[in-house]
């Protein structure tokens, strides 16, 4: 799941950031409306952990534009006004949930969480290639029948690759789509996922490096 919070008070954008990346998450920050209204040009996001006073563009009008443009993000819209008119105001802007500040934490999760879940564009039951099988809804991968223990990176990595249907996929893609803005981008992280996804996944090999492209799944 990749989630943007859009909250000015960078403490806390950095600590609710910090804690949904503990939970296998991919997380963006933006302190001010006009950089969230530039991540969600250019990402695709599941979930969106939007304050609703936000400085530059104010979180109402981020809410009024994705709910234009019918976008697939769902909105947990966070304000310190927490009284029933507020909560109605926010969810009539578009918002899919609402949660006044403060929160408990493990409250947020669980929120951002059923937002994630929320049915969107349609995703495939199952993915997979030959023995080879993932399924996104139980988070499980199996191989020969045998049950895989992957962490959330290298089952992210294999959704990733298996979703491309045998064409490749860059290191800088991945990079993109299942880490966040925190990771150094000359980091060798990709490489090294790879390496023990391939090790876990066994012979013979599914995962195949193609020169100056990346990777696929298929046979070498």
């Amino acid at each position: 799941m990749r989630v943007l919070v859009a909250e000015d008070h960078e403490r806390l954008a950095m600590a609710v950031a910090a804690g949904l990346r503990r939970y296998g998450m991919v997380v963006d920050v933006a302190l001010d409306g006009d950089d969230a209204l530039a991540r969600l040009g250019s990402n695709r996001y599941d979930v969106v952990v939007l304050d609703r006073d936000l400085p530059g563009t104010h979180g109402d009008e981020i809410c009024r534009t994705l709910t234009a443009e019918r976008s697939e993000s769902r909105v947990l819209m966070l304000t310190a006004a927490g009284s029933v008119q507020d909560r109605v105001d926010g969810l009539g802007l578009g918002a899919d949930d609402y949660l006044p500040k403060p929160f408990d934490f493990a409250e947020m999760v669980a929120r951002v969480q059923a937002l994630g879940r929320r049915p969107g564009a349609p995703k495939p039951q199952r993915l997979g290639y030959r023995d080879l099988t993932l399924d996104p809804e139980r988070h499980l991968v199996t191989r020969a029948g045998r049950r895989l223990a992957l962490s959330p990176k290298e089952f992210a990595v294999l959704e990733c690759l298996l979703l491309a249907e045998g064409r490749p996929v860059s290191a800088e893609q991945l990079l993109e789509r299942v880490w966040d803005e925190a990771t150094n981008p000359f980091t060798t992280t990709v490489k090294a996922t790879l390496n023990r996804l391939r090790a876990k996944l066994g012979e013979p090999p599914v995962i195949v490096t193609v020169p100056e492209s990346g990777y696929r799944i298929g046979d070498e």
